[in-house]
C-alpha cells in the first residue's frame, strides 16, 4: 500500500481550502452561528452542489462521489480548519451511513441522492444524550442506552399499521433543521424490548411547514417539536427534540434485527470517529497557526515574545502533539475504509476497521485540540481572554466536543477493552478490577472481551509503509513492525 494521498485526495483539500478561505473567516463564522439554522445555507449549498461534499462517502450508485472514510476526513481538517458550521457531520457521517448500511434498496434509493446533493440533511437522534455510547465509542451499545424499556427515552409501537415514536431526545446534532431524522427507540414493551433505528421524513410536509422547520419555528411534522438548544459551541448546533405519536417508519426490514442495528452504529462510530478527529485536527491546526503568527508580532521588552525559549518550547511541544494526532486520524479513517475498493468497495460495512482504532484517534484528537486552544488564549495574553476574540472559536469547539463525544478517558479505556489489553493479564495489572474470576474486566469495572489483543483482531502493518506510521504510542497508528502501537504501549493508554 503507497500510504501518500493521491492526486484526487490532494485536490479535494486543496479545492475546500481555497473556498472556505474565501467564504469562512472568523467574521462569517460568528455571522453564520446567529442564523436561526445556525449555518450559512448558501454556503452548504455550495458546497453539496459543487463539492459534492456531503456524498463524498456515498457510492455512485446512490448520487455520492464513491470515496471512503479517507476522503471524508479529509474534507473534515479542512472544515475544522474553518470552524465551519454546518451539517456535514450530522449528515455525511450519521446519518447516511445508517440508511446506506441498513436500509432497504427503497430508502436508499429515496433518501441517499438527496443526501448526497445537499437537498436534504440528516441527523441522529439519540435520547439521553448518548450519541457516543450508541455509536460505541465510550461503551458497548448492547444494552438500555437509548432509554429504559419500559418507560423513558423514546418508545415506538405500531398503531394502525403505522409506527409511531412517542418521547424526547436532547444534544442532537442539527436536530432543529435536519429533514431526514434517523431516530433511536425502543419497542416490543417490556418482554421483548430491543433497540431499533426508524425514519422520521420531517421534509415530507411541504414547503412551508418544511421551511419553518429549518427555521428552527419549532414545528414542522405533527407531533414533533424541535427547539434550538443553547450551547457554548454555536458552531455545533444542537436541538431537543420532543415527539408526541410522530408517524415514522422502521429503518430496513420489518422484523428489525437489534444486533444489527448495534453493528451498523459501532462501524458507523469508527467512521465518524476518524472525520470527527480529522476537523478537530484541522481546527488545532488553525489555532496553533494563528498563535504561531501572533507571538512573531506581539512585542515585550523590546522583542517579539515568540523569540522566548519558554514560548517557543511550548509550541514545540504542540506542534509534535498535533503531528501525532494528525498521524493517528489519518490512520484511523484508513482503518474504517479497509478492505474497501472502488465504488461498490464504499457500500460494504466499516467491519474491517481495527478495534478501538476510532476512539483512540478521537481521544488523542480531542486532548490535542484541548491543550492548542488553551495555549492560544493563554499566549494571546490579555486580548486572548476577550470572549469575542477568534481564539475562543476554538477553545469553544475543544470544551463542547468532549462533552459530546468523551470524555477522553472514557474513549481511551472503551479502545482498551476493545482491543483486548488487559484480557488474560486483569488480576497481575488491576487485581481489584476482575472479581467473577474471569480475568474479563477492565480498571474501570465494565466487562472486558476475552482473548488476547493480537489474537482478536488483524495486525494494522501488513498493508502500512512506515510513512503512514507516525504516530506517538497510543494513537492507534501502526508502526514499522506491523503491530498497533495501542496495543503495545498499555501505559498510554489511559483508564
Amino acid at each position: 500500500m503507497d500510504a501518500a494521498f493521491t492526486e484526487e485526495q490532494h485536490e479535494i483539500r486543496r479545492t475546500l481550502r481555497e473556498l472556505l478561505l474565501k467564504r469562512c473567516g472568523p467574521d462569517e463564522v460568528k455571522a453564520a452561528v446567529r442564523t436561526p439554522p445556525g449555518y450559512d445555507e448558501q454556503l452548504w449549498r455550495q458546497l453539496a452542489t459543487q463539492l459534492g461534499l456531503p456524498g463524498l462517502a456515498l457510492p455512485t450508485a446512490y448520487g455520492g462521489v464513491g470515496c471512503g472514510p479517507t476522503e471524508l476526513a479529509l474534507a473534515c481538517e479542512e472544515t475544522g480548519r474553518a470552524v465551519l458550521p454546518s451539517p456535514l457531520i450530522a449528515t455525511a457521517a450519521l446519518a447516511a451511513p445508517l440508511i446506506l448500511a441498513l436500509g432497504s434498496e427503497r430508502q436508499r434509493t429515496a433518501l441517499l441522492p438527496a443526501l448526497a446533493t445537499g437537498e436534504l440533511t440528516g441527523t441522529l437522534a439519540v435520547p439521553g444524550g448518548q450519541l457516543a455510547t450508541a455509536l460505541a465509542l465510550t461503551g458497548p451499545n448492547e444494552g438500555d442506552w437509548a432509554g429504559g424499556g419500559r418507560a423513558g427515552g423514546i418508545q415506538a409501537r405500531v398503531q394502525d399499521g403505522t409506527w409511531r415514536l412517542y418521547g424526547e431526545a436532547g444534544q442532537v446534532l442539527n436536530g432543529h433543521t435536519a429533514d431526514v431524522l434517523v431516530v433511536a427507540a425502543h419497542t416490543g414493551g417490556f418482554a421483548r424490548s430491543r433497540t431499533l433505528l426508524f425514519l422520521v421524513r420531517a421534509a415530507a410536509l411541504g414547503p412551508a411547514d418544511g421551511a419553518d422547520a429549518r427555521r428552527g419555528a419549532g414545528r414542522g411534522l405533527p407531533g414533533l417539536l424541535r427547539t434550538r438548544q443553547t450551547a457554548l459551541d454555536e458552531t455545533r448546533p444542537q436541538a431537543r427534540l420532543e415527539l408526541r405519536e410522530v408517524p415514522a417508519e422502521l429503518l430496513g426490514e420489518e422484523d428489525g434485527d437489534e444486533a444489527a442495528v448495534a453493528g451498523a452504529l459501532a462501524a458507523t462510530g469508527v467512521a465518524a470517529a476518524a472525520a470527527l478527529a480529522a476537523e478537530a485536527v484541522g481546527t488545532a491546526d488553525t489555532a496553533l497557526a494563528r498563535t504561531v503568527a501572533y507571538v512573531q508580532e506581539r512585542e515585550q521588552f523590546g522583542r517579539p515574545i515568540g523569540s522566548f525559549q519558554a514560548v517557543q518550547h511550548r509550541l514545540a511541544d504542540l506542534y509534535v502533539t498535533l503531528q501525532a494526532a494528525r498521524s493517528a486520524a489519518y490512520y484511523a479513517a484508513w482503518s474504517a475504509g479497509r478492505g474497501r475498493s472502488g465504488a461498490e468497495g464504499a457500500t460494504g460495512p466499516h467491519g474491517a476497521a481495527e478495534a478501538g482504532v476510532g476512539a483512540l484517534a478521537l481521544a488523542q484528537a480531542l486532548e490535542t485540540l484541548r491543550a492548542v486552544a488553551a495555549e492560544a488564549v493563554q499566549l494571546h495574553g490579555g486580548i486572548g481572554f476577550t470572549w469575542e476574540h477568534e481564539a475562543h472559536l476554538y477553545f469553544k469547539r475543544a470544551a463542547c466536543d468532549e462533552l459530546l463525544l468523551g470524555p477522553v478517558h472514557r474513549l481511551r479505556a472503551r479502545a482498551a477493552e476493545e482491543a483486548g489489553l488487559f484480557a488474560g493479564a486483569a488480576g497481575a495489572t488491576n487485581p481489584g478490577a476482575a472479581r467473577d474470576g474471569s480475568g474479563a474486566t477492565d480498571a474501570s469495572g465494565a466487562r472486558g472481551r476475552s482473548g488476547a489483543a493480537d489474537g482478536s483482531r488483524e495486525a494494522g502493518g501488513g498493508g502500512v509503509s512506515p510513512a503512514s506510521a507516525r504516530a506517538a504510542d497510543g494513537s492507534g497508528a501502526a508502526d514499522g513492525s506491523g503491530a498497533s502501537a495501542g496495543a503495545r504501549a498499555p501505559e498510554a493508554v489511559e483508564v
